[in-house]
């Protein structure tokens, strides 16, 4: 086209004026339609936060980890990036925001120190590294980071990120190795006190929250109600090997990628069915889904279900049972949160008892009184 404007006459390019001015529309159109598609999503693949598929004619960014879940479907894993292959104009990229420079995109994988702050294209929003972290969705783990308002400061100095309701977020109470040992004389050699005081990173509000025998009482009620779970922290996986195949619902969107028998129970709180291993997972960055048993090949990991469970699930209860030692439930509300529907109100009395007898006998031990409300 250019070259035939060249070589016309001028009396051929006056005759043309009113065409040549929607030459360069012409060209924008066909710039702004020509986006190349990513690889064809597959359904047997595996993709992780920021990977990019195309189907049916658009592509496709992933939030978070995900296989056999379509794109466009209900499952809120995919983020449309418009049209490719000449099929339309794509989904413009989010401009940052002018009063945060600081603010590079967010790249799956890159490791990110605590007080980095990132744009995330898929919203435009900018997040703040909470904890360091090796590039987890800043809008799936919430625990590694933040939604952050920018502003015309240069790049934030970091800043710890304790719990809310902690009066004292550094004074936290752990028990020491000694008392541990004494706690689980018979325990599998996989609980190791390093993977316990590892994990406690991943939950800073507990045993710091309140005074110094609310935080003993917490961290006693988790290990009494672990203990009788684990017959002592003996058990890395539920016994009962006939249970394994029911606990993958497959009703969920994600189904059981790691196979139908795979999320039987693990760890110190027995975590167990595919919506427990992913949700947890989420809240953690760790592919829990994908690979449910990395929580019984990682202490750390193992201890941190058993965490994320007490912090943040409600279970049959009301409550979490973090909840309810901090705010003055007791303990027998913590037994309703983790197995009530069976065992409280009259259901096993003498498996409350057998909790509660644990629990009596670690406050003794660390120095503390068990307080009221210890039976459901």
């Amino acid at each position: 086209m250019l070259r035939k404007r060249i070589k016309a006459s001028m009396a051929a390019l006056a005759a043309a004026a009113t065409v040549a001015v929607a030459v360069p529309l012409t060209i924008a159109a066909t710039a702004s339609a020509a986006v190349e598609c990513a690889p064809a999503w597959s359904a047997s693949a595996v993709y992780t936060g920021g990977n990019v598929a195309s189907h049916g004619g658009k592509n496709w960014r992933a939030k978070w980890w995900t296989q056999n879940e379509t794109p466009g479907g209900n499952s809120g894993v995919w983020d449309d990036q418009g049209a490719c292959g000449g099929g339309g104009t794509p989904t413009p990229t989010p401009t940052p925001n002018p009063t945060c420079p600081y603010a590079p995109d967010w790249a799956a994988g890159t490791s990110y120190a605590a007080g980095a702050v990132v744009t995330y294209r898929p919203n435009g929003k900018q997040y703040r590294a909470v904890h360091a972290n090796p590039g987890y969705d800043p809008t799936i783990s919430t625990y590694f980071w933040q939604p952050y308002v920018c502003d015309d400061n240069p790049q934030p100095t970091p800043t710890p990120s304790p719990s809310p309701t902690s009066t004292n977020p550094g004074d936290r109470y752990v028990i020491t190795e000694a008392q541990f040992n004494q706690m689980f004389p018979n325990r599998n050699t996989f609980y190791t006190y390093r993977g316990l005081t590892d994990a406690l990173s991943a939950y800073p509000a507990f045993a710091g929250t309140g005074s110094e025998t609310v935080r003993k009482q917490e961290f006693a009620a988790f290990l009494a109600n672990i203990n009788h779970e684990t017959g002592g922290l003996v058990h890395i996986v539920e016994q009962n090997t006939a249970n394994y195949p029911h606990y993958c619902d497959r009703t969920q969107p994600y189904g059981c990628p790691a196979g139908q028998a795979a999320y039987y129970g693990r760890g110190p709180i027995q975590l167990s069915w595919n919506f427990n291993y992913k949700a947890a997972g989420d809240a953690l960055g760790i592919n829990l889904l994908g690979d449910p048993f990395l929580v019984e090949r990682d202490p750390a990991v193992a201890w941190k279900t058993a965490l994320w469970y007490w912090n943040t699930q409600n279970g049959p209860g009301t409550m979490t049972a973090h909840a309810a030692m901090v705010n003055g439930r007791g303990f027998g509300e913590t037994i309703r949160s983790i197995n009530g529907a069976l065992e409280c109100n009259g259901g096993n009395p003498a498996q409350v008892q057998s909790r509660i007898n644990s629990y009596q006998r670690f406050t003794s031990l660390i120095g503390t009184t068990p307080g009221n409300n210890l039976t459901c």
